[in-house]
């Protein structure tokens, strides 16, 4: 909504949408979902197509956890398990 001041159009927003985007407030819509506000998605570090769990904490408190992987977490060459050259060593014993 635009409206003058002193002469100029300003771009003004209600006071309902600022206190909302304030504190971070978000409406369940009928289809129960919700649109996690910028400045929370942020600061958890969460982007387009990052999974979550939802976990209720409490009555009127869920809590959003981003979903790991454990291939993820433990794919890879473990370090620090062998010492070196070891793993050529066992491969060779199976050829």
């Amino acid at each position: 909504m635009a409206r003058l001041f002193f002469g100029k159009a300003v771009s003004v927003t209600s006071k309902e949408t600022v206190k909302n985007q304030r504190n971070g407030a978000a409406t369940v819509s009928s289809k129960n979902q919700i649109t996690i506000p910028v400045h929370a998605r942020r600061t958890a570090g969460l982007k387009p197509g990052s999974r979550v769990v939802a976990q209720a904490d409490s009555p009127g408190r869920v809590v959003l956890v981003r979903e790991t992987d454990p291939l993820d977490e433990f794919s890879g060459t473990p370090t620090g398990h062998f010492r070196a050259n070891e793993l050529d060593e066992l491969r060779d014993e199976w050829r």
